[in-house]
């Protein structure tokens, strides 16, 4: 299983740096170094249950099932865009980790709505304008000591300011911004 997970893992940095040398978005795979911090620390708080908004082509997905393997969680994945989440089930099988992973089709503050079940870490990489809505979907569902990461605010600092802010003033969590890959805004719920 994990030299299968590299290959791929290697496949995907590969086509994104490519993709971007074209002049393109790549695939927006999430920073390899945060990836692997975000794996991590799932194994760290022995994770059973970790919702990821944006999952893509599954980049970051892989590295949250490789900690759900070690951990016997699972991972369920909200991704908008149906081909996207082909390919990511794609990837996922190629690196027998699918049997780890539920991948939603659709809005995730639509999809996660009514779904049960305590989620020990939600990772945030979707639509910019949305990281506080996805956050309140899935809040409710988490218990003190619940961890919440969103990638991209340095990158995207302007966009995610508010983000940033709202959860580092809410008063039933710890947060901080840690300038790894495009910036990741690492929180835990300290207060039920």
């Amino acid at each position: 299983m994990e030299q299968e997970l590299f290959d791929i893992l290697s496949a995907l940095e590969m086509r994104n740096e490519k993709e971007k040398m074209r002049g393109g978005d790549g695939i927006q795979a999430m920073d390899p170094d945060s990836a692997k911090l975000i794996s991590t620390l799932a194994v760290s708080k022995q994770a059973k249950l970790i919702v990821e908004v944006g999952g893509g082509v599954g980049y970051s997905t892989l590295w949250l099932a490789y900690a759900v393997a070690m951990t016997g969680g699972k991972v369920v994945s909200c991704e908008i865009d149906p081909d996207k989440a082909a390919q990511a089930l794609d990837n996922l099988k190629k690196a027998n980790l699918a049997d780890y992973v539920e991948i939603l089709t659709g809005d995730a503050r639509e999809v996660l709505r009514n779904r049960e079940g305590t989620v020990d870490l939600l990772l945030i990489d979707g639509d910019y304008g949305q990281y506080e809505t996805y956050f309140d979907v899935v809040y409710k569902r988490m218990e003190v000591g619940g961890m919440i990461v969103a990638d991209d605010v340095v990158e995207e600092e302007n966009a995610l300011s508010d983000y940033v802010s709202y959860m580092q003033n809410h008063p039933n969590l710890e947060s901080t911004t840690v300038p790894l890959g495009d910036g990741l805004e690492i929180t835990v719920k300290t207060l039920a």
